[in-house]
């Protein structure tokens, strides 16, 4: 069926659908509305709001929930129970009621939170209440337009793609979109299929993130926080109660549109601009925001009067040593840090320098997750920090997924840590430079959107894996995940090290429309790192742009 067909089809699905299509005039967004499905891929599903084959709505969460449902009733016997969250964006609420009525349909027990919740939380609940499966609806710090569906298993981590490759089997055999069936909510409540997560539930994720508590003398650091009109709002300010927080009042609520700023991502600097106003009015000395489903975290630090901010390697890394200093009396030989391929190696070197065991995965967090479980199954290892570049980390295993909530109680735990020590967290990371190297990373994004967007980034990772070596010159080793290394699964990333022993990494993103360039530059002093990071963020930019 070519887009036409589909477009056509789907014109007769309901009046709402035919009226928003009927009103799209632009032949190349009819295009690319239904030139492909939404893929649920190993992340779930991703993508932006609207009607069509190729769009986030009410027909694709619903051929997804099928999928699952269908996956689960063939690889689990009774019992199968599945938890679903939702955070706060725009219809959030709405396709989690979509995926619970496909779920009450399919006879499975949809356990359901009525009020927005973040994704650690439903992480931990997947465990917490023995759920076969969980689901949560958030497209994390993407733009306002966009909506996602990511799938947990029963240890409570996204699934993986052994797992995930089976569902995405089930997804797409499911080809009748009408035919899916859907309970009424009340109706399955009756019939004892659905259950509502009360306050209980984040009670208890909270007492066990409290655990995790290492610092608490007192301090008179002042700190401004932003929920950035997300999930992190009442779940962070309880878990920081006692400390001298202030909350950015205009993006304290939820707001789906994020009005307040051009994109929710706390990476980007504009996202924490209104908290650092804040925090200059009231003569703070740190800002933190969460993104909407709060697993990511960006620090703002004020350093000689004005405010820096972090990234997340450097966050990771800093986190790596105060966790691991103040846990020194139970590290062990099994004691182990987790990072991704596309991390920093100063949280490793830091780790491996006290001791401790370092584990690399792939990119993505639901790798980290996996190896605690199998840590968990094992007794081969003990968990300690897992940590990417990407602004996510954990620590404790209450979760198996990044977690904001912890993160920021540690965050600003570390920063009053310091300073009561007149010291502020650039500093420390500059104390760590001294000791370890100093390292300068960058990622640089190219968004290239639609069908010719797809074609080009399909060439240009042709392109640097069969010349890449020669392309960009001083070439130690290259590292092509793509043809397996070691255990870990096949995956589309490049790295290339080079003869100084820093390294560039080049991989398609898996949910957004974008070719991430990852670069981890190690050398003496900040001045020669930047001058060698800028002279190979060039020469990748003049190949890219060709």
């Amino acid at each position: 069926m070519d887009y036409k067909e589909k477009y056509n089809l789907w014109l007769g699905f309901d009046e709402d659908t035919r009226a928003e299509l009927s009103a799209v005039t632009d032949e190349k967004e009819i295009e690319d509305r239904f030139y492909k499905d939404l893929e649920f891929g190993t992340g779930g599903l991703r993508g932006v709001m609207g009607a069509g084959a190729n769009r986030f709505n009410f027909y694709t969460v619903s051929k997804a929930t099928q999928g699952l449902a269908d996956y689960l009733k063939a690889e689990y016997s009774d019992g199968i129970s599945v938890a679903i969250a939702h955070d706060s964006r725009n219809n959030s609420d709405y396709f989690s009621k979509a995926a619970a009525q496909v779920l009450c349909a399919n006879g499975i027990k949809v356990y359901l939170y009525d009020t927005l919740m973040p994704t650690p939380v439903l992480s931990f609940t997947v465990r917490h209440l023995k759920c076969t499966a969980g689901i949560v609806i958030t497209a994390s710090h993407n733009p306002r337009e966009y909506n996602g569906y990511k799938v947990y298993g029963p240890d409570g981590c996204q699934l993986v793609p052994k797992y995930a490759n089976k569902v995405i089997e089930y997804v797409n055999n499911v080809t009748d979109l009408k035919a899916i069936e859907h309970m009424e909510l009340d109706a399955a409540k009756e019939a004892g299929l659905l259950v509502s997560i009360g306050e209980e539930v984040l009670d208890a994720f909270l007492k066990e993130v409290s655990k995790q508590s290492l610092y608490s003398e007192p301090s008179d650091i002042k700190i401004v926080y932003t929920p950035l009109h997300g999930t992190g709002n009442i779940p962070v300010r309880r878990i920081l109660e006692g400390m001298d927080i202030s909350v950015v009042r205009e993006q304290e609520l939820p707001d789906g549109d994020f009005s307040t700023v051009r994109s929710p991502n706390p990476e980007e600097k504009d996202a924490l601009t209104m908290g650092i106003k804040q925090a200059e009015r009231e003569g703070a000395d740190l800002v933190f925001g969460t993104d909407p489903d709060c697993d990511r975290i960006g620090v703002g630090v004020k350093h000689n009067g004005e405010f820096i901010l972090t990234t997340g390697n450097q966050i990771g890394a800093l986190l790596a040593d105060f966790v691991i200093k103040n846990k020194k009396d139970e590290i062990n030989p099994k004691s182990t840090l987790i990072k991704t391929i596309v991390t920093s190696d100063l949280g490793a070197e830091i780790a491996k320098r006290h001791g401790m065991q370092v584990i690399e995965t792939l990119t993505g967090f639901k790798y980290i997750g996996e190896q605690m479980t199998l840590f968990e199954q094992t007794g081969s290892n003990e968990f300690v920090i897992g940590y990417e570049e990407s602004y996510g980390y954990l620590v404790g295993n209450h979760a198996r997924d990044k977690d904001a909530v912890v993160a920021s109680l540690l965050v600003c735990q570390m920063a009053a840590y310091y300073h009561n020590r007149g010291m502020d967290l650039i500093d420390a990371l500059e104390a760590l430079y001294r000791e370890y190297g100093c390292y300068v990373e960058y990622l640089e994004t190219f968004v290239l959107k639609g069908i010719d967007g797809a074609q080009k980034i399909q060439s240009l990772m042709t392109r640097f894996r069969e010349n890449g070596k020669d392309l960009l010159g001083g070439v130690r080793q290259t590292i092509d995940y793509l043809t397996g290394i070691g255990s870990l699964p096949k995956e589309n990333v490049l790295k290339y090290i080079f003869d100084d022993g820093s390294w560039m990494a080049i991989r398609p993103s898996g949910t957004e429309p974008k070719l991430k360039v990852y670069f981890s530059i190690k050398d003496k002093d900040r001045d020669c790192a930047q001058k060698r990071l800028d002279d190979i963020k060039k020469k990748v930019g003049e190949i890219i742009g060709e």
